[in-house]
């Protein structure tokens, strides 16, 4: 059984809780010597440079949802300089609820970070689903879209990861044990399901 496999049908061991506060210890370990640190808890996902009213730069991720932490976190390490100094990175984002041309828009942006979002889920051995994040207007993600955040996946298992990204990666394959998470044949079109 390919660790792909295992991961989608593994019992949870302990609880979100549990597992989303494990993710904010090893990031703030790995990274705040670097100014950023992982905050959950919030209401709405949102990276917040540091400025006047924080000391460190926080990426605040959704409740205790991993995969909101993971996706956050993805979004940091594609983030050139410039992003870094932006409230969300000064990201363009429309609601729940976009049009079909606004969706395209979306999956656009969306491939790089959900293609390390689940290279992280791999890495700490959690599920992954690539999300259309347009729950209202019944658009799920577009066969194209899918398809995309494999190859993108892929790609950066032959060529590499971000710096970032490739610390992170490395920290959740040791912290959670999960051995060679970059391996290609864990990212395939056909594990993103419907």
């Amino acid at each position: 059984m390919q660790l792909a496999e295992y991961l989608c049908a593994a019992p949870q061991t302990s609880t979100p809780e549990i597992k989303a506060e494990l993710l904010i210890q090893l990031f703030n370990q790995l990274f705040l010597p670097l100014n950023t640190c992982l905050c959950g808890g919030a209401e709405e996902p949102i990276y917040l440079p540091a400025g006047e009213t924080q000391q460190h730069n926080e990426i605040h991720f959704t409740r205790d949802y991993c995969a909101s932490a993971l996706h956050e976190i993805a979004h940091w390490c594609v983030a050139g300089a410039e992003r870094l100094k932006k409230v969300d990175f000064g990201y363009w984002y429309a609601p729940d609820g976009r049009s079909q041309e606004q969706q395209v828009q979306f999956e656009q942006v969306e491939v790089k970070p959900q293609a390390l979002e689940w290279i992280f889920s791999v890495a700490a051995g959690l599920r992954f689903r690539v999300s259309a994040d347009n729950l209202a207007q019944g658009i799920g993600a577009s066969a194209a879209f899918k398809q995309a955040v494999a190859q993108q996946a892929q790609d950066y298992c032959a060529s590499g990861l971000p710096t970032r990204a490739a610390q992170w990666v490395n920290a959740l394959a040791v912290f959670f044990q999960v051995p060679n998470p970059l391996d290609s044949r864990h990212y395939r079109y056909e594990f993103l399901g419907e």
